[in-house]
């Protein structure tokens, strides 16, 4: 724990200052709730470097967790708010979000998620959240994949419930166009400019096949300026002899498994995976600006997606008296008693 500890504060500190004074002033709309820097300092002063270690061990192992936590974090705060219903496993009471059609098959990294919450019920039983090991997991996957680092704000409760059919409706479909991504956003309270930035997420990971089979089936347009065809093309190779179900494609050739603006120059290139990516440059000047901006200026993409992601983890309901702290992130504590 000792060496991960030391790395995790160094490079945490580093960022204090300006997450304090830069970020916490953009959190103040009415879809955003009242969140703490330093929340566990006195209830459980070694949550931090626990979650860090867990993840840091995770990614070195499967290095695409790194994508899929912070995909879990995003899956989660877009339906009803920054609440680990996501984590939650179906009950005869509910239908929880796993199988909707945005996550089933799909999302992972939850038995990451549960070995974080074992270590932590292990240090300070029932201290933290599930919700916040969710923020803290994607903040830690973007840092040690050579990303930025930020000050998580912290003291959100765990759901009581979940929703499949809200799950269904509100995560963004990877064949959206930008005028759709938007609308989800807004319904949610993150803005146009939110899109472009949040969408650099997809600088990692991978995609299954079947989730962009409309470019490659003929629908798209072969005469935009915006369509590489050589990349199509080894696209249609990779997904056309297998099964699109379970073949998967880097959403980054590039440096797949590094978070750096490498999205963005792909976009520019023809070489956006989804058709949600490439719908970036293609549907709306302003987007595609951001994008091009983001093409010149790594280090301002790196902070501007720090103050995004702050913004979409303080969505959600009062942190104050409603839900709970899970014992175990897969199910509510009366069932697990």
């Amino acid at each position: 724990m000792a060496p991960f500890y030391i790395f995790y504060m160094i490079v945490i500190n580093f960022f204090v200052v300006f997450a304090k004074t830069t970020i916490s002033s953009n959190l103040s709309n009415s879809t955003t709730v009242r969140l703490t820097f330093g929340f566990y300092k006195g209830t459980c002063p070694e949550a931090e470097p626990i979650v860090f270690a867990r993840v840091a061990k995770a990614v070195s192992e499967d290095p695409r967790m790194a994508a899929s936590l912070l995909r879990l974090h995003f899956h989660d705060c877009i339906v009803n708010g920054c609440d680990a219903s996501v984590l939650l496993d179906d009950r005869a009471e509910f239908e929880g979000e796993k199988t909707a059609g945005p996550n089933i098959n799909s999302l992972r990294g939850f038995e990451v998620i549960d070995a974080i919450k074992a270590d932590l019920e292990a240090t300070c039983a029932e201290a933290v959240s599930c919700a916040d090991i969710l923020a803290l997991a994607a903040r830690d996957s973007v840092l040690i994949s050579g990303g930025p680092g930020w000050e998580v704000q912290m003291g959100r409760k765990d759901s009581l419930s979940a929703s499949k059919s809200a799950a269904n409706n509100r995560i963004p479909n990877p064949n959206s166009d930008i005028a759709t991504l938007v609308s989800k956003f807004q319904a949610v309270g993150l803005s146009p400019r939110d899109v472009v930035i949040l969408s650099g997420a997809h600088t990692m990971g991978k995609a299954h096949c079947s989730s962009f089979s409309s470019r490659l089936n003929g629908n798209a347009n072969i005469n935009s300026p915006d369509i590489n065809l050589e990349y199509l093309q080894a696209l249609q190779q990779l997904c056309g002899s297998s099964n699109a179900d379970t073949t998967l494609a880097n959403l980054d050739l590039a440096t797949p498994a590094k978070f750096d603006n490498q999205y963005y120059i792909n976009l520019l290139s023809g070489k956006g995976l989804l058709p949600s990516d490439q719908a970036l440059i293609s549907g709306d000047n302003g987007a595609r600006q951001l994008v091009e901006s983001f093409v010149q200026d790594p280090t301002s993409f790196f902070n501007e997606f720090k103050r995004s992601m702050l913004k979409m983890g303080s969505l959600g309901p009062s942190t104050r008296g409603i839900g709970e702290i899970r014992r175990n992130c897969r199910v509510i504590n009366k069932f697990n008693q």
